[in-house]
C-alpha cells in the first residue's frame, strides 16, 4: 500500500478519509489562496488545490500519494469564502435563502509521477431562510470557519431543502472521485 498523505488542516477532510478506513497522515500548507483577477472560479478551485500540492513537500518518496482540495461556493458566478465575522456570515446566510448555489471542489492527487487535479461540483438549494433562523445558526458559531457560512454536515444542513449531486464534496472532499482518482494510480481504497 502506498503512503498517503492529506495536506490539509480541515477536520472535516480528515474525518471524511478516517470514515474510509484508510491509514494516513497530514500536513498543513500555507499558501495564499487569492484569486486572479481574470479567472473563473473553477480555474482557481483547481490552481489552488494544485499550488497547495506543489508547496506541501518538495520531494515525494516513490511509494506515496499525496492529497490536497480545495472548496469554494458560487452564488451567481461569485465565490464566498469564509465569513470575517457574524455580520458577514449574516449577509452571505441571507443571499444564500431561497436560492441554489454551486459548491466545487477540485482535488489535486500528487505522485512522483506529477499532478492530477479533478473537480466535482455540487448544487445546493437553500430553503428560504428567516432572519431569526439565520441569527441563531450564526449564534451555534458554526459558520465561523466554513466557505459561504454554512456546513451542511452540521446545523446548516438544516438550512438545506436539497442537493444535486454528490454530499461528501459538499462537505469539502468528494470520496467517490477520490476512489476513482486512486484507482487510476492503482490503489483500490475498497481493498484498504
Amino acid at each position: 500500500m502506498k503512503e498517503i498523505i492529506l495536506a490539509s488542516g480541515s477536520p472535516r477532510r480528515q474525518s471524511l478519509l478516517k470514515n474510509l478506513g484508510l491509514c494516513f497522515s497530514t500536513i498543513s500548507t500555507d499558501i495564499d489562496e487569492s484569486f486572479l483577477s481574470d479567472e473563473s472560479p473553477r480555474d482557481a478551485v483547481r490552481r489552488i488545490a494544485r499550488l497547495k500540492a506543489e508547496r506541501a513537500i518538495p520531494v515525494l518518496k516513490e511509494d506515496c500519494i499525496l492529497i490536497t482540495a480545495d472548496t469554494i461556493v458560487v452564488l451567481d458566478g461569485q465565490v464566498m469564502g469564509k465569513p470575517e465575522n457574524g455580520d458577514d456570515a449574516f449577509k452571505m446566510l441571507m443571499r444564500l435563502s431561497g436560492r441554489c448555489h454551486e459548491v466545487i471542489t477540485a482535488i489535486c492527487l500528487r505522485t512522483v509521477g506529477g499532478y492530477e487535479v479533478e473537480e466535482e461540483t455540487t448544487r445546493v438549494y437553500f430553503r428560504s431562510l428567516c432572519k431569526e433562523e439565520i441569527l441563531a445558526y450564526i449564534a451555534s458559531g458554526e459558520p465561523v470557519d466554513k466557505a459561504g457560512a454554512y456546513g451542511i454536515q452540521g446545523r446548516g444542513g438544516l438550512l438545506v431543502e436539497k442537493i444535486e449531486g454528490c454530499y461528501f464534496n459538499v462537505v469539502g472532499l468528494p470520496i467517490s472521485r477520490l476512489y476513482l482518482m486512486f484507482k487510476k494510480h492503482g490503489v483500490d481504497l475498497l481493498e484498504v
